[in-house]
């Protein structure tokens, strides 16, 4: 973290559906210093605020306009339809869209699916948001396909969603102005890709890295500390000085034939 950035916070947006919750958790584990905002926006508003820098990262659903933004695909979710739980279809594990071509199919202003041919029957109306969709739905005037995600967040009682295998699917992403790729964007990139602590394209906080700098200033030390203990033996050892000259000791009481006295 550079200076400066420690009174500062990470504001991350994200779309409904989008539960960033596990990466909140990661962020607050490894960044306790810098806290993290988080900004729900609606799905139409949610690249505007990024481009206007009111938020520093975002989770959207593909496609969007990528015009002035960097954008990172995450994972693809499974299309459901959305139905009441008296709904003839409610009784299969899957729907086809083929299924569906006698129901009226909702298709709110906000939908996140792109349709290259709606399925279904057009509805009455287009709703302006999948919040009011659903309650359409409820009200038996039509059928809702939404990312699974969604079908949860809108979860009633009297509704139930089945999954529709071939149909197209929303991509989750995250998003962020290009050319404001700062240290902290660095660091949520690097969480939401996986990244370890010590990746090597993380950026390792100071304390894991000063371990390895103590235990090289130590290895001196033990090295010489075992050079003295060396020495130490070989006093030990020499002790009298006689073994580390060479020559034999002589017993007392002894004297080498050339030291007789005359």
């Amino acid at each position: 973290m550079t200076d400066g950035e420690s009174d500062t916070e990470f504001r991350l947006a994200y779309v409904p559906g989008v539960t960033p919750a596990k990466w909140v958790n990661i962020w607050a584990e490894r960044m306790p210093e810098v806290p993290i905002t988080l900004v729900t926006v609606p799905v139409a508003e949610v690249v505007g605020l990024l481009r206007d820098g009111g938020a520093d990262a975002g989770f959207v659903r593909l496609p969007v306009d990528r015009d002035g933004l960097s954008v990172i695909p995450l994972y693809v979710e499974t299309t459901v339809v959305v139905m009441p739980k008296d709904h003839a279809a409610a009784a299969v594990d899957e729907v086809s869209l083929a299924d569906l071509a006698d129901d009226e199919v909702l298709h709110p202003l906000d939908d996140t699916i792109e349709w290259t041919a709606r399925p279904g029957l057009p509805a009455f109306t287009r709703p302006a948001t999948t919040a009011d969709a659903v309650e359409l739905v409820a009200a038996g005037t039509g059928l809702l396909l939404v990312p699974q995600s969604l079908a949860r967040l809108h979860h009633r009682r009297d509704l139930t969603y089945r999954p529709v295998p071939d149909a197209p699917q929303s991509q989750v992403a995250l998003a962020w102005p290009t050319g404001a790729t700062t240290d902290l964007v660095e660091d949520f990139i690097g969480i939401v890709r996986g990244r370890t602590v010590n990746s090597s394209r993380g950026r390792t906080p100071a304390s894991p890295a000063e371990k390895p700098a103590q235990r090289q200033a130590r290895k001196p030390a033990q090295k010489g500390s075992a050079q003295k203990g060396s020495a130490q033996k070989g006093s030990a050892q020499n002790g009298s000085g006689q073994k580390g000259s060479g020559r034999k000791a002589v017993p007392a009481g002894r004297r080498r034939k050339g030291n007789r006295p005359r």
